[in-house]
């Protein structure tokens, strides 16, 4: 695709944002890069784009035309109601994601995972699957690793593994996975999608521009995709944990079996795998369902299946002081996936929760809490709201604090040998933190702290 002087907006100076301005600039195109942040805030992307001819705007964006620009590619952070985008939109212009930006570079196949929970682990399985089996893979997305900087090097016997979010989907046109992956679909980001009704249309356009070449995993046990699967174009493989599939890729007597065309292939014992709890079995029949439609062997997905450690900040052990266990689960960032990493443990648990809003509902979570926790330790802009939903289902021992220190240190004083600390806010961390990337590198420097003082 020819970008040489092609006139390109490109909106946040995010990762990928950065990213998608220092490849469109080294591929001839006349970049002007813009954010709403001013120059202190964005300090340290401006220092990323120093030496690169691109025209960068701080503090605002620039007034949009046809004769201006040819094309505008957004970073998934910004609204679809943001002006710009708007203007774009009404003056004609092309708008873009970067996924899209990148999947139109891309020479090799796409892999790509989308889903509320679970999405990050699947896409690290899945990648690793390919990487175990000697193929030549790119592992990118909403993982942390912009795509756009790794496309322009692959070639067409690489596979990419994608993590997509809604964000990202929301600018797609002629995004095309050969395989394409849904986790599942539960209420999140209803701040900005308004409705789930709307966020499932979103998640859809993973699969929308396939045909009947390509594959669609869903989960069969999710009735939002159960249902999806009729409108599907492209060739639909369900997998569950819960249902006796004829077809598909099933959990079935403490086995991961592939079914297809009346022949029945195992690949490995549930208790084989190396990730813990129901929700990491799940991912891992995804896996096993994009691995098959992919061409990987049983043996294969089996080895990775028995060797696969999880991902950073989803359930990971951080240390175990004087007999308790601390877990990392700053990906917890919505209740849903707070309430299966309490359902992954059997041990009493101190919970720490709390963040930033995304219009979340904490009813369900609440009574998890009130099922499988000892004490909870509630912090953040959300903190009155999980008190409230609590207190309504009668739990008692609630622990306010105000700061994530205080959290911690709160947290260990209350544990007691044989149990674990666990980091699950069910919320997003944008009112203490970065990202929750940062929250859980934050946890286990706290963590690390309590071992050098114990």
């Amino acid at each position: 695709m020819n970008f040489e002087d092609k006139k390109i907006l490109i909106i946040g100076m995010a990762r990928s944002g950065v990213a998608a301005a220092r490849v469109l600039a080294a591929m001839g195109a006349e970049v002007t890069i813009a954010d709403q942040k001013s120059s202190l805030e964005l300090s340290e992307a401006i220092a990323q784009l120093q030496g690169w001819a691109i025209n960068i705007c701080p503090g605002g964006y620039p007034p949009i035309s046809k004769e201006k620009f040819d094309l505008v590619v957004t970073s998934p952070g910004v609204p679809m109601t943001a002006q710009p985008l708007r203007e774009a939109v009404a003056h004609n212009i092309p708008v873009w994601g970067e996924i899209e930006l990148a999947a139109r570079l891309s020479k090799g196949s796409i892999v790509a995972i989308t889903g509320t929970n679970g999405k990050t682990t699947t896409t690290a399985l899945i990648g690793q699957m390919f990487k175990d089996a000697g193929k030549k893979v790119v592992v990118g997305g909403n993982i942390g690793l912009p795509l756009i900087q790794e496309v322009q090097y692959t070639t067409e016997e690489h596979v990419l593994v994608v993590e997509v979010s809604s964000f990202q989907l929301e600018w797609v046109e002629g995004f095309h996975p050969k395989v394409a992956v849904i986790t599942n679909i539960t209420p999140d980001h209803l701040d900005r999608h308004g409705s789930m009704a709307n966020y499932a249309q979103v998640k859809s356009r993973i699969f929308s521009r396939q045909t009947k070449e390509d594959y669609t995993v869903l989960n069969y046990d999710d009735p939002i995709l159960r249902e999806m699967g009729s409108i599907c174009p492209g060739r639909v493989i369900f997998f569950s944990r819960e249902h006796n599939l004829e077809q598909g890729i099933v959990s079935q007597k403490g086995k991961i079996l592939v079914k297809t065309g009346g022949q029945i292939l195992e690949i490995c014992r549930e208790d084989e795998l190396k990730i813990p709890g129901a929700h990491n079995l799940e991912n891992a029949l995804a896996a096993v369902a994009a691995g098959r439609a992919m061409g990987l062997t049983a043996e294969n997905l089996r080895n990775t299946l028995c060797t696969f450690p999880g991902v950073a900040h989803r359930l990971e052990k951080v240390a175990e002081i004087k007999g308790v266990t601390y877990i990392n689960d700053s990906k917890g960032t919505n209740p849903d996936a707070s309430i299966k990493a309490l359902e992954a443990f059997s041990q009493p648990l101190v919970l720490i929760a709390g963040g930033s809003t995304k219009g979340s509902d904490f009813s369900a979570f609440a009574r998890k809490i009130k099922e499988r926790v000892k004490h909870l330790v509630v912090l953040g802009q959300t903190a009155e709201d999980i008190i409230g939903a609590v207190e309504k289902v009668g739990f008692k021992s609630i622990h306010r604090v105000q700061t994530f220190p205080e959290a911690v240190h709160k947290a260990s004083e209350l544990a007691e040998p044989g149990e674990i600390v666990l980091l699950s806010p069910a919320c997003a961390s944008y009112d203490m933190f970065k990202n929750y990337e940062h929250r859980g590198e934050t946890f286990k420097e706290l963590v690390r702290q309590l071992t050098t003082n114990s």
